[in-house]
């Protein structure tokens, strides 16, 4: 293949109008999740949960791939096996330096279910390829409702422990101290990471679920320390990322994750260049800030 067969694959936007009509539904999904992924990762970020975050992709995969075999919703089995992710997280890591091992045992576990799974389905490859990769350019109107109705979940969860989780998430002696049940917050946030994370693998699949939740977040911080507008700033960084890559691939036969992933990722430099920039310019980061962070 030449080079520009191969460009062709990756950017066509011939019919581009008439292919943006039939994408309606996904832009709406897009933006519903970037901000559900912008919002989680901001606490993801703060409270070092991103090994956290790919070991319940790797099961809400195997939900899903469980789902697909037998016939059943494969949203429902992402979010079953995501859940259940979550809850053995919570359960065999309630220590921090437990968590990592309980994870990384979590991982292969799952991964290997899935594999097995997806093995013994005989359908289309298209529907195995789509877990791992993503497939919302071809979002319907009943997946649409089982993602918007698991967003509005996760958002209500988040705006109501949002004050105790980041006092917890900052500083969990000084928030025990002060009455905040921190150790019933952990598993309660680790469960409502569970759905947005199950969410977000329908936009860049199982494998690639980090660039959603974890990078948009991890760009915001670089550049501001503000408790108000970093969570704004990564949900924004995160729609972008995803409508973005909704946008790019719509005429290509590429999947949507390589969008998504390239996107979120050239963002994040961006905001990385632009904290050094300003931290050598003598702006510091308040005190309690998390390293690599610089006021606004």
């Amino acid at each position: 293949m030449s080079w520009q067969e191969a460009w062709h694959e990756i950017f066509n936007f011939q019919d581009y109008g008439a292919l943006l009509a039939l994408v309606r539904n996904s832009l709406v999904a897009g933006a519903v999740l970037g901000l559900v992924g912008g919002l989680a990762g901001t606490f993801v970020v703060m409270r070092d949960l991103a090994f956290a975050v790919h070991g319940i992709s790797e099961l809400s995969f195997a939900g899903a791939a469980a789902a697909l075999l037998a016939g059943v919703s494969v949203a429902g089995g992402s979010i079953a096996g995501a859940l259940a992710a979550a809850g053995l997280i919570g359960v065999l890591g309630a220590k921090a330096r437990d968590r990592g091992s309980a994870i990384g045992v979590l991982m292969p576990f799952g991964l290997g279910l899935g594999v097995l799974f997806l093995s013994l389905y005989q359908g289309r490859s298209a529907n195995k390829f789509g877990i791992l990769t993503g497939q919302i350019v071809a979002i319907d109107t009943p997946r649409l409702s089982w993602l918007l109705a698991t967003s509005a979940v996760v958002l209500a969860c988040l705006a109501v422990m949002w004050r105790p989780l980041a006092f917890a998430s900052l500083d969990p002696d000084v928030a025990a101290a002060r009455g905040v049940p921190v150790r019933a917050l952990s598993p309660a946030f680790m469960l409502v990471l569970g759905l947005a994370v199950a969410v977000s693998v329908q936009v860049v699949g199982a494998l690639l679920v980090l660039a959603l939740i974890c990078t948009p977040a991890a760009a915001a911080v670089r550049v501001t320390a503000s408790p108000v507008l970093a969570p704004l700033l990564s949900a924004a960084l995160a729609t972008v990322s995803v409508l973005g890559g909704i946008l790019l691939s719509i005429g290509s036969s590429i999947p949507i994750s390589p969008y998504v992933t390239t996107i979120s990722f050239l963002l994040y430099g961006a905001c990385r260049a632009a904290g050094a920039v300003r931290a050598r310019r003598g702006w510091t980061a308040p005190r309690g800030a998390r390293p690599g962070t610089v006021p606004t």
